[in-house]
C-alpha cells in the first residue's frame, strides 16, 4: 500500500483536473452537447444566450468542493503527511467527538448536584427525567436543570456507539442500543458502578480519556506541553480542550487555505498544513493540564453499601439476636403496603449507619433511640409502632425482614425486586425441578428459608464480580448452606437433606419468586 497505492493518491486531485480537461477536448464526445455545456462553453453553440454572462457558462455546472473537518483529514491522507503533522493529525481523527469535550464541566456539575441530592438515600423515587424535571418549580433552578440534562442527553446519543466499543467502562450492550430523550430511566442520569447509573460514569470517563489522548499527543510532540493534571472534582472550563467547530475551528481551515485558479480549469485548493497544526495546538490545545478520575461524582445508594462490613461493626459493638416469630408475624401483617415497607426500611438504614459508628444500649427499645437519639420522631405512627416490638440487638435481623418484606411487595406488584442481579442467576426452572421445589417448601419453615435466601443474595449476588465468586453452576443447596454456616445461624435440616440437589444457583431468583408466591398464597387463604 505505501509503494503502490499512496503515491497515487498524492497527487489524485490534480489527476482528475487533467483527466477532466482530457474528456472535454475528447472530439469524440465534444458533439454530446450536455458534454459541451459541462466542460465547455455553452455560448459557443447556443447563440441565443446573453455573451459574457455569469449564469450561462460552465461553472454553473460544476461544484466547488467543501471544506470540511473530514475533507482536510482526506487531504492529510492524501499528501501522506500524517508524520509530518502528527498532532493535526490525531486532532482531525478525533476532532467529531472531541468537540463534545467542553460539555465535561457541565456535565460533572449535573453529577454533583445529582449526587448530592440522591447521596445514601434508599433510591430515586422518579421513574423518567421527564418527571424529575417536572418536580423543579423554581424558574432559574429548571432552567438550568433542563439546559445541563439536554447537555448530558445530546452528548450520550452521539457518544453511545463509541462508549459501547472503546470505552473504558464496559456497558451492557443493550444499554447503548438507543438513543436517550426525556422519557429515559432517570438511572441512566445518576453517576453510580452498577445498574444504568454506569451510563453517566462511562460517559465522563470516555470525555476524560479523550480530552487526555490529545493533551499526551501535544506532549509527546510539542515541547511545550502540559505538565499538571486536575482532579475531575476540580475541572472547570479552563481546563479543558473547548471550541465551537463552526465558530473557531472552520475560520482557521479557511484561513490558511488558497485557491489557485487556472482558466477554464476548476479552482484547486492548498492547505498549509503545518501552519493549521501550529494555531490549532496555540488556541485549543496547549496549555490543558491531563485529567484524572479522582473525585468523579459517584453516588451511592444505602440498598448498595456494604452491608457485610456494616453488620461487622455492629456486632463489634453491640450483641445482636434474631426476631422472635411472634414479632416477625405482627411486623409483616401491619407493614401491608410497599410505601409502608420502604419507610420502615429506609428508617432502620439510617439506624444501621449510625449504630455501626457509635454503638448503643442493646436493650435499649428501638422507637426510642429513633426518636430520642436519632430525633427522627417525624416518622409515621405506623413505623414507630413496628419498632416498638424490637430493640436494638434486633436491627440486623429486623433490617432482614423489611428487605425481603419490601421486595415481596415489589412482587406483589408485578415489578422486578432484583434488577441489579445478574441476569445470570435468574434462569427459570424447569417443571420437574419446579415441582420437587414445591414439595420442599410445603414441609420446610418457609419464612426462615426467603429471608435467609433473599439475604444472600442482596449480599453476595448484586456485585458485577458475583458470578466469578460465587458460580452460577454451583448447587443452590450447598451454597445456601454454606452461606448460613459462615454467618453462624442454623441450618434449616430440610434444606439438608430435602432440598433438590438439582436446582443450582443460577436459579435462585425463580426459587425466591416461587416461595415467595406461595407464601402469598398461604396468607390469603
Amino acid at each position: 500500500m505505501q509503494t503502490l497505492i499512496l503515491p497515487e493518491l498524492e497527487h489524485l486531485e490534480k489527476a482528475l483536473l487533467t483527466v477532466t480537461t482530457l474528456i472535454s477536448q475528447d472530439e469524440r464526445i465534444s458533439s454530446n452537447p450536455v458534454a459541451r455545456i459541462v466542460y465547455g462553453d455553452p455560448t459557443a453553440f447556443l447563440h441565443q444566450l446573453p455573451q459574457k454572462s455569469v449564469v450561462h457558462c460552465s461553472k454553473m455546472w460544476t461544484c466547488r468542493r467543501r471544506v470540511t473537518v473530514e475533507y482536510l483529514q482526506h487531504v492529510v491522507e492524501q499528501k501522506n503527511a500524517q508524520e509530518a503533522v502528527p498532532i493535526l493529525w490525531k486532532f482531525l481523527r478525533k476532532e467529531a467527538e472531541l468537540r463534545l469535550v467542553r460539555f465535561l464541566p457541565e456535565i460533572l456539575a449535573l453529577q454533583r448536584d445529582l449526587v448530592k441530592r440522591f447521596q445514601n438515600v434508599s433510591e430515586a423515587e422518579y421513574q423518567s427525567i421527564r418527571s424529575f424535571m417536572s418536580s423543579h418549580h423554581e424558574d432559574g433552578l429548571k432552567h438550568l436543570l433542563h439546559r445541563r440534562v439536554g447537555i448530558f442527553l445530546s452528548t450520550w446519543n452521539k457518544l453511545r456507539r463509541s462508549l459501547q466499543t472503546n470505552g473504558e467502562v464496559k456497558l451492557p450492550e443493550d444499554y447503548c442500543a438507543a438513543d436517550l430523550d426525556m422519557d429515559a430511566d432517570f438511572e441512566v442520569m445518576l453517576p453510580r458502578r452498577r445498574g444504568q447509573g454506569l451510563c453517566s460514569t462511562a460517559l465522563v470517563s470516555y470525555l476524560i480519556s479523550l480530552h487526555n489522548e490529545i493533551v499526551c499527543t501535544v506532549e509527546k510532540f510539542s515541547s511545550g506541553g502540559s505538565s499538571y493534571s486536575v482532579d475531575a472534582s476540580e475541572i472547570t472550563d479552563l481546563h479543558v480542550i473547548s471550541y465551537e467547530a463552526e465558530r473557531d475551528l472552520m475560520p482557521l481551515i479557511l484561513s490558511n487555505c488558497q485557491y489557485q485558479v487556472e482558466q477554464d480549469r476548476e479552482t484547486l485548493q492548498e492547505f498549509d498544513l503545518e501552519k493549521i497544526q501550529r494555531q490549532v495546538t496555540s488556541r485549543f490545545l496547549h496549555g490543558k493540564p491531563r485529567l484524572t478520575l479522582k473525585g468523579i461524582p459517584t453516588l451511592v445508594y444505602r440498598r448498595d453499601w456494604n452491608y457485610e462490613h456494616l453488620f461487622t461493626d455492629i456486632r463489634n459493638k453491640l450483641p445482636q439476636k434474631p426476631l422472635p416469630n411472634t414479632a416477625i408475624s405482627a411486623i409483616c401483617g401491619q407493614l401491608l403496603s410497599f410505601s409502608d415497607a420502604c419507610e420502615a426500611l429506609s428508617v432502620i438504614e439510617v439506624t444501621l449507619g449510625f449504630l455501626s459508628t457509635a454503638g448503643g444500649d442493646p436493650n435499649m427499645s428501638l422507637n426510642v433511640y429513633v426518636q430520642d437519639v436519632l430525633h427522627m420522631g417525624d416518622q409515621t405512627a405506623l413505623v414507630l409502632t413496628v419498632f416498638s416490638r424490637c430493640q436494638l440487638k434486633h436491627t440486623i435481623a429486623l433490617w432482614q425482614l423489611l428487605s425481603a418484606h419490601r421486595s415481596e411487595q415489589l412482587l406483589r406488584l408485578r415489578k422486578e425486586p432484583f434488577r441489579d442481579i445478574s441476569a445470570q442467576y435468574k434462569v427459570g426452572l424447569s417443571s420437574e425441578n419446579a415441582k420437587c421445589l414445591s414439595a420442599f417448601l410445603n414441609q420446610t419453615d418457609l419464612d426462615s428459608f426467603l429471608l435467609e435466601l433473599h439475604e444472600m443474595m442482596i449480599l453476595k449476588l448484586k456485585s458485577p464480580q458475583a458470578k466469578d465468586i460465587f458460580k452460577p453452576e454451583w448447587t443452590l443447596r450447598d451454597t445456601l448452606a454454606s452461606y448460613m454456616e459462615t454467618k453462624n445461624s442454623e441450618i434449616l435440616p430440610e434444606l439438608e437433606f430435602q432440598f433438590p440437589e438439582k436446582i443450582l444457583l443460577c436459579n435462585c431468583v425463580p426459587v425466591w419468586s416461587l416461595a415467595a408466591e406461595l407464601k402469598r398464597g398461604r396468607q390469603g387463604r
